[in-house]
């Protein structure tokens, strides 16, 4: 469910941040040997970006379907390509998974896509410069 909020800039600003800091750990370790840890930490690095990017617009998700919902807004007012959406979704999708039901990702599934996951993130690091 969508909510009208005061725009909150420092909280978005902390949002960045944080995903800043889980960027560069994720620098530090072998993304083959973690593969499901590395996925929920590109999910959660997407995440807290693009909730900085509402949170500044005074938007805020709130709900059991909150990150669905909050992917769909993001891609649709950022023109974000249908394929992207799809993969943003597929990604909470398996993050879901791996947390409520010890999922393990394929180390493939992280060396296929960990340069378009850094395509994602830069994009929305863009926005979000843009939006300061």
């Amino acid at each position: 469910m969508i909510t009208k909020i005061h725009p909150d800039k420092q909280k978005a600003y902390s949002l960045i941040k944080m995903a800043e800091i889980t960027l560069e750990r994720l620098k530090e370790i072998d993304p083959n040997k973690y593969p499901s840890n590395t996925l929920k930490d590109y999910y959660d690095i997407i995440h807290q970006l693009i909730e900085a990017l509402t949170l500044g617009e005074g938007i805020k998700f709130r709900g059991e379907s909150a990150h669905k919902e909050l992917i769909d807004y993001v891609s649709k007012k950022y023109d974000f390509e249908e394929q992207t959406r799809i993969f943003l979704q597929e990604m909470r999708d398996y993050r879901n998974k791996i947390s409520y039901e010890g999922f393990n990702i394929n180390t493939n599934y992280i060396v296929t896509n960990q340069e378009k996951i850094g395509k994602i993130i830069d994009k929305i690091k863009v926005i979000n410069k843009h939006k300061e």
